[in-house]
């Protein structure tokens, strides 16, 4: 696999929000999110929420393949314990390759590096395949809760850093 994962800039803002709208697109289509029910579902993500992000602290990481942006994922640091994994985003025709949990294995590098000993991520409750996904690479599954402002539960998952799990690796 000949791809490489960088820190994104806030001139990367662009290509990271088309990638996460088109890498977004089918969950949205799938839950029946719009603009006007979800305004925050990274479906409707926009440059100028990207450089908001960047400003408050959070990273990003793009992953390109071959030269093109493929995928990408972003970490914030909560506390002095815990970041959360956010946005993770690989292009549609690319997933399936090991380029997710590539971006995955980075972020917890980095949010070991930042001295953190646990990882969250909420998703949507009902997306089962997801859930799946991330559970097999370590994660565990942990309370669902309802937010007035969204239109579907959302799941808590976690990954203790401090255990040695070598299911996610970035070869």
């Amino acid at each position: 696999m000949s791809s490489k994962i960088r820190t994104c800039t806030r001139e990367d803002s662009g290509v990271l929000t088309e990638t996460i709208r088109i890498s977004f697109r089918d969950v949205a289509e799938r839950f029946g999110l719009t603009p006007e029910s979800a305004p925050r579902h990274p479906s409707n993500c926009s440059e100028d929420w990207i450089r908001k992000d960047l400003d408050r602290g959070v990273t990003y990481f793009m992953i390109e393949h071959e030269g093109s942006p493929i995928g990408c994922v972003a970490l914030e640091k909560a506390d002095s314990d815990v970041c959360y994994l956010e946005r993770l985003a690989v292009l549609p025709g690319q997933r399936g390759c090991g380029f997710g949990k590539a971006l995955v294995a980075h972020v917890m590098e980095n949010a070991r590096l930042l001295g953190a000993h646990r990882v969250d991520i909420g998703i949507i409750a009902d997306h089962a395949e997801l859930k799946n996904w991330y559970q097999r690479i370590g994660f565990i599954e942990g309370e669902s809760r309802v937010f007035p402002h969204l239109p579907f539960r959302v799941t808590f998952m976690s990954y203790d850093l401090d255990k040695d799990c070598p299911k996610i690796t970035s070869g």
